[in-house]
């Protein structure tokens, strides 16, 4: 009996490790199939999702609210200053200017451009990431140049309660695997859930770049260049006319080059000051390209939409740009014709009494050479090569894991294709 008890307990100590160690496993592959669902799984859903923008369908916006009817209709009003600025040069260069919420930015910014030499001959559009008054106050107040409002209709800031703001049950924060949420979304590839504050800055640009290239009756047969700026770009009174020469000089000095730039990519820098055209990698700083381009960059809209990066120009530089089959290169001057300004991120320091400023002040300089065309036709042209910052199989800073993210942006993408 005893002998009997002695081998089943040994083949019970012989079986269970295997028991075990398959118990182990089971849990091993129920956690790696959590993390490929809750990582991967999407790849099948972008390819359901995705293929009605394929047939150009038109696309699923979400449902406005009366601000947000309010403001589109707004964006189809025309030009302000009409009387005072009748007519645009010929060849002229729009200027876009994309704001958020930094009223004592944006007076800087409209402080500078009202000492640009030539800036009565263009339209100036302000893109607005939502509606905030004093932001649209400080505009309103434009004397210097035709200008147009656009206000993004589908901001986050827009909808307090519902998608693509904060809808009820959203989930928020970091995601837990120790603790069940029964709540909506997705997380990106470092366990956050959205942000709405932060995906606007990526929605708010694309949204922009759909509605000035294939949507504004102002700009959508516009075949010349395009010149975008931000809210803390200072903008030197030389920027117009030497941004007009760069144009003219890029499909003899660099036929290569998709874009032209006011300043260095690095935008700590004010140029070599040398007696030389560069070029180097685009920078986000005064750039500008013409449609040519944009159709370019927007037969990647499935691309720029999935990849799990905030950041509008890091999403260009690791997914759409490797598309274009070489290196992307603009052209500049010298000596920068748009500063970079400011310490404060993107959604920071809306309130007057917050120091924005390094030392809570600008001091920017102008020098002689900054209030003319300090430009030379004749120069050659120097090539600056940077070191790649995203390699191949960069995965993005995140920010923009969330499945809703993704669809409206490709709506974004064909809101306009059944007028194209």
């Amino acid at each position: 009996m005893r002998r009997t008890t002695h081998i089943k307990h040994a083949a019970f100590r012989r079986l269970v490790p295997p028991i075990v160690i398959s118990l182990w496993g089971v849990l091993l592959l129920a956690f790696l199939y959590q993390i490929y669902h809750f990582t991967w799984v999407s790849d099948e859903n972008y390819e359901l999702r995705y293929r009605t923008h394929d047939l150009k369908e038109k696309p699923m916006l979400p449902e406005r609210t009366n601000l947000s009817i309010s403001l589109e209709k707004r964006n189809g009003l025309p030009p302000r200053n009409l009387d005072l600025f009748p007519h645009l040069a010929k060849d002229h260069i729009v200027i876009v200017l994309y704001v958020h919420n930094r009223p004592q930015y944006l007076k800087i910014v409209v402080e500078s451009l009202s000492e640009v030499e030539g800036i009565g001959e263009t339209l100036l559009i302000v893109s607005h990431d939502g509606y905030f008054e004093e932001m649209n106050k400080i505009v309103e107040g434009i004397r210097f140049c035709q200008v147009k409002q656009i206000f993004a209709p589908y901001s986050p800031h827009l909808f307090p309660n519902s998608f693509p703001g904060v809808s009820p049950g959203d989930c928020e924060g970091k995601y837990d695997l120790s603790s069940k949420k029964n709540c909506k979304g997705d997380r990106d590839l470092y366990w956050n859930y959205r942000s709405p504050r932060i995906v606007s800055l990526k929605h708010h640009w694309w949204w922009m770049m759909n509605t000035i290239w294939d949507g504004l009756n102002e700009t959508m047969q516009h075949l010349g260049n395009i010149l975008f700026i931000e809210e803390y770009h200072f903008i030197l009174p030389n920027a117009y006319r030497n941004i007009q020469l760069l144009t003219m000089l890029k499909p003899h000095k660099c036929p290569r080059c998709y874009a032209v730039n006011l300043a260095p990519t690095d935008v700590s820098s004010r140029g070599e000051g040398l007696a030389s055209l560069f070029v180097e990698k685009i920078g986000n700083v005064g750039y500008a390209f013409n449609k040519t381009v944009w159709r370019k960059i927007h037969s990647k809209a499935r691309e720029f939409c999935s990849f799990d990066d905030y950041n509008w120009d890091v999403t260009l530089w690791a997914k759409v740009y490797p598309f274009f089959g070489g290196p992307v290169y603009t052209l500049r001057g010298p000596r920068a014709s748009a500063l970079h300004f400011g310490t404060c991120g993107l959604h920071l320091g809306q309130e007057e009494n917050v120091a924005c400023f390094n030392n809570g002040s600008v001091n920017i300089v102008l020098e002689k050479v900054d209030k003319i065309v300090n430009i030379n036709s004749d120069w050659e042209v120097h090539l600056i090569k940077h070191k790649t910052l995203h390699q191949a199989g960069f995965m993005g800073w995140g920010g923009w894991g969330d499945m809703r993210d993704h669809q409206l942006c490709l709506d974004f993408a064909e809101m306009y294709s059944l007028r194209q």
